[in-house]
């Protein structure tokens, strides 16, 4: 069994209080959050699935305790995704 990866989160607090990554430290280098897709709970960890600014899909887990961050999946960009420039939902569905 591979041990998740150990990272840095930068997160942004909303009006409910609620924290949500926007920038994901792996050593020296940083991932700029583009799009939390998903996000769920658990009995002591909050879990987020994002897309980052190199076009790759990440889980994300947080240890409310002790508000450390884990990665636990890692997708990489398809050839296809690298070849369009980056969408967000809303463009998407206005048709640009």
């Amino acid at each position: 069994m591979i041990a998740a990866m150990k990272i840095r989160v930068e997160c942004y607090a909303g009006h409910r209080g609620d924290e949500s990554p926007r920038r994901v430290f792996f050593d020296k280098r940083s991932i700029e959050v583009i799009e939390v897709v998903d996000r769920w709970f658990g009995t002591d960890h909050r879990y987020f699935k994002i897309l980052g600014s190199d076009e790759a899909t990440y889980v994300l887990r947080q240890d409310v305790l002790t508000n450390s961050w884990q990665m636990t999946m890692y997708e990489a960009p398809s050839a296809s995704d690298r070849r369009r420039p980056y969408q967000t939902k809303a463009e998407i569905g206005s048709g640009h």
